[in-house]
């Protein structure tokens, strides 16, 4: 009998241990681009996301290149979604946060189209397609 428990106790930790992502909830999503600065308006508590278009297959590499002032919001989790068109298709990469104290603050996504491993654009054409999406926080 004790042993299965163990099992029973084993098949739930590994059902819950599935593929998906790490974060469910995205609270408040607000979408940015290369190009973009965006202004974001929040309340103190209030998850959110920072969600650029994405597509790794094509060379897309998003990252967080300035993280938020810690006393006004929190940074949780960088996740994933494919719009679910086969192989190749494009999707979303969301930058997941939890707003804290009031104040006003900055962060900077930068996706570095078809760089290398020193994140540095290495062709005309990269320098080209790369850019910044800026967000403009301000919890009240």
């Amino acid at each position: 009998m004790r042993r299965t428990g163990a099992v029973a106790l084993l098949a739930l930790v590994v059902a819950g241990c599935g593929g998906g992502s790490a974060v469910s909830d995205y609270g408040k999503v607000v979408k940015g681009g290369k190009g973009t600065t965006v202004p974001v308006e929040l309340r103190p508590g209030q998850r959110f996301s920072l969600a650029v278009p994405d597509n790794p297959s094509v060379g897309d590499s998003w990252e967080l290149v300035a993280v938020p002032d810690t006393k006004v919001a929190s940074y949780i989790s960088e996740e994933h979604k494919s719009d679910g068109k086969g192989v190749g298709a494009g999707g979303t990469a969301y930058f997941v946060f939890n707003s804290k104290r009031p104040g006003t603050t900055e962060v900077r996504l930068f996706n570095c189209w078809r760089c290398g491993q020193d994140r540095t654009p290495a062709t005309d054409e990269s320098r080209r397609e790369s850019g910044e999406a800026v967000f403009t926080l301000t919890v009240k």
